[in-house]
Order: C-alpha cells, then sequence, then structure tokens
C-alpha cells in the first residue's frame, strides 16, 4: 500500500515556474514507478511526465518536453516535477501516481494516486 500526498501548487503569471513534489508513505517507494498527470477543467486526465524506479530514465508527453523534468529521491520517499517556461495551458489539477510498471504513459497501469494540487498559470 502507497499513500501519495502533492505539494507545490499555486498561482504563477505565464513564463514562471512551480515545483510540484509527491511524498509517498511506505517502504517500497523504490520499487515502483512514478508518474504524473494532469486534468484539466472538461478535459480528460493526460500524462505529463515518467520516471523508472531508480530515476535514470524518464519520458514526457510532448507538450510538456523541454520545459518540464520529473525526478525523485528514493532517500526521502519524494517524486518532482519542476515546471519552467509555465504556459496557460499548463492549467491543470496535477496529480502523481505509482505504478508497477516502468515508464507507463496509460492511467489504467497506476496502482496509487495522490489528492492533486492545482496549478493555474495566468496569462
Amino acid at each position: 500500500q502507497v499513500q501519495l500526498v502533492e505539494s507545490g501548487g499555486g498561482l504563477v503569471q505565464a513564463g514562471g515556474s512551480l515545483r510540484l513534489s509527491c511524498a509517498a508513505s511506505g517502504r517500497t517507494f523504490s520499487s515502483y514507478g512514478m508518474g504524473w498527470f494532469r486534468q484539466a477543467p472538461g478535459k480528460e486526465r493526460e500524462f505529463v511526465a515518467a520516471i523508472s524506479r531508480s530515476g535514470s530514465s524518464t519520458y514526457y508527453a510532448d507538450s510538456v518536453k523541454g520545459r518540464f523534468t520529473i525526478s525523485r529521491d528514493n532517500a526521502k520517499n519524494t517524486v518532482y516535477l519542476q515546471m519552467n517556461s509555465l504556459k496557460p495551458e499548463d492549467t491543470a489539477v496535477y496529480y502523481c501516481a505509482a505504478s508497477g510498471g516502468v515508464l507507463v504513459t496509460t492511467d489504467s497501469r497506476y496502482d496509487y494516486w495522490g489528492q492533486g494540487t492545482q496549478v493555474t498559470v495566468s496569462s
């Protein structure tokens, strides 16, 4: 069982940066691939980024590639999402999730989810 708690969301102007954190409970954090997803109002939840168990491999959605960076610290049971050059279209609730798979982009393959944190980018 893994419990996930996101933090770091907020309101930022276009072009600004935010760093999201996702703290995980339990001793098995390093055995899970981790991912970030987002859901904007009226839209389906979409994949943002994923990271392997060790953190050596990452994968990004085309819409955030070059602007967002996913990382993890297994000693702290935490995964991060550094978001730079934010755009109004990045506005959404951001969720972290844990999967038994590696670099998974499909939300149905994630077993545990956080409650989400709101990111709002003003133009």
